[in-house]
């Protein structure tokens, strides 16, 4: 293989400013740290411009991502510029990602600028980025509904003002395969020193063709990919990393390209985000998915258990879906559960191996074995620091016959205990009552009530993934217990003290 793909990774830009997608700092910085141990080339942290907060998550992920480029998105104006080049000036490479519309429409209706104000534009903005950072991209929005020629030129503009990168987006999910590797190949024929730069594509998935859309663009001979985890992203979505890459490393002759992603922390990675913004992954979703790797047909079935390979074109290790569960229990010692966490593929600090031990040995006393499972949930599921938050510390439920279901909750707020009973037409609703007796939250409504079962068995872990909303913001909440109620609880409590905070 002769060519190395680079994956660009803009989950925490493109993603996260999808609906009902937004994460917080830790979030962000969470999702970075698995996106770095996933060996993604590029993250794509953020527009640094756009908010404080914004700002500084660029700022601390470059400051925290060693093994990978860290890029802030700009648009073709100095002030986004400068914006970026600060959030990102402290990363082990450092990119700056401008951009400027060069299809007929946006320039006209948008931007209401001519070609020849479109072509000086980009000239100049692209300079003034060189002179800030020497690794900078350019795009040209909706390239894909763009005069291939104007697009051509303006390619040229932006190599002789210094990219390093050139970004062909399908910005509204509009191509595709045989017009993007066309398209491709023509710039790639027609742009002088286009061998000087590489070649990106950028895919919306509006017509569902995003993936195979990126593929054909490696074929036409683009050298980058961007994309993101679990396909998120503005409208239907972006590229879904999971599915691109999987395509790339199970069909090595027919791209000739590899990427240097770590497949086994895909699932990983995919369950996290999912858990983050308080989703769930489709059972049918490619590589993830639930029924990814299951077979009910009596066919399939023989045809599997023959030879993997008659229905399978890729197993579920190579994912890092973890198959031949190791059992630990009670009487397992903390470098027994250390050094699966390492076989697993996680790598946590000491406070954070005696964080999961502890609540490890909790799960013992309410479990009969742990499986791999388990252990992979606990380890997902680092709540919001409760630092000077509500904290859970024992419910009571009593049925009240037709008048409902009496909740009693006690919550622990620094050192002082506060105890409140709701009715409610079920458990979960009255304590919920309860809680905010206590807490007195703003208005806000439950948008999503998610209830997951992480392994086999009635004794299984429940997880709880929830959303609330207030105004126009949305916060997610994550519990985990073998006691269903208890998780709700925890999910519940941690998404109303994000939204006291």
């Amino acid at each position: 293989m002769d060519k190395q793909v680079k994956i660009f990774d803009t989950t925490l830009r493109d993603g996260e400013q999808s609906p009902g997608c937004s994460m917080n700092l830790r979030e962000k910085i969470e999702v970075a740290k698995h996106l770095e141990r996933l060996k993604v080339d590029i993250i794509e942290a953020g527009f640094a411009v756009s908010s404080p907060g914004d700002f500084k998550s660029v700022q601390t992920i470059a400051q925290t991502v060693k093994d990978c480029s860290v890029a802030s998105l700009a648009r073709c104006v100095k002030g986004d510029i400068d914006a970026a080049y600060d959030a990102v000036k402290d990363a082990a490479d450092p990119r700056i990602h401008v951009f400027l519309a060069t299809s007929p429409l946006h320039m006209q209706y948008k931007l209401k600028m001519t070609p020849d104000e479109v072509l000086e534009k980009t000239r100049e903005m692209v300079k003034y980025a060189v002179s800030k950072c020497s690794n900078v991209e350019f795009s040209a929005e909706d390239a894909t509904r763009s005069d291939l020629e104007f697009l051509a030129r303006v390619c040229d503009a932006a190599i002789k003002s210094g990219a390093k990168v050139l970004n062909i987006p399908d910005t509204v999910g509009y191509t595709t395969p045989d017009e993007m590797r066309e398209r491709i190949e023509y710039l790639i024929k027609n742009v002088p020193d286009s061998d000087k730069v590489e070649f990106s594509v950028h895919c919306h998935n509006d017509l569902g063709m995003a993936v195979a859309n990126s593929l054909a663009g490696v074929l036409g001979g683009a050298l980058q990919i961007e994309c993101t985890v679990n396909g998120l992203g503005e409208r239907a979505g972006n590229t879904s990393l999971e599915e691109v890459v999987m395509a790339l490393h199970t069909r090595p002759a027919l791209y000739n390209a590899q990427t240097r992603i770590d497949t086994k922390q895909i699932y990983r990675t995919s369950k996290l985000v999912y858990n983050i913004i308080g989703q769930s992954a489709p059972i049918n979703k490619p590589i993830v998915g639930a029924n990814a790797f299951a077979h009910e047909s009596g066919i399939h079935q023989h045809g599997v258990l023959a030879k993997k390979e008659t229905y399978e074109i890729l197993t579920p290790e190579s994912v890092g879906v973890q198959t031949n569960q190791m059992i630990l229990g009670k009487h397992s010692g903390k470098h027994a559960f250390t050094t699966r966490l390492e076989e697993l593929g996680y790598k946590l600090t000491d406070e954070e191996i005696a964080t999961a031990f502890s609540k490890f040995k909790d799960l013992c006393d309410a479990k009969k074995s742990v499986t791999d499972g388990d252990i992979e949930a606990l380890v997902n599921n680092n709540t919001v620091s409760t630092e000077g938050m509500y904290k859970f510390v024992k419910f009571d439920v009593q049925t009240m016959g037709k008048s409902g279901v009496s909740g009693t909750i006690c919550l622990k707020k620094d050192n002082e205990f506060i105890e409140q009973t709701a009715l409610g037409d079920g458990s979960i609703d009255s304590l919920y009552a309860a809680i905010d007796k206590i807490v007195l939250p703003p208005d806000h409504t439950l948008d999503k009530f998610i209830i997951n079962a992480v392994s086999e068995g009635k004794d299984t872990l429940g997880e709880v993934v929830l959303k609330l909303r207030s105004d126009a913001r949305s916060f997610n909440g994550r519990g985990l217990s073998t006691d269903i109620i208890e998780a709700s609880i925890e999910a519940y409590l941690s998404a109303v003290n994000q939204l006291m905070q």
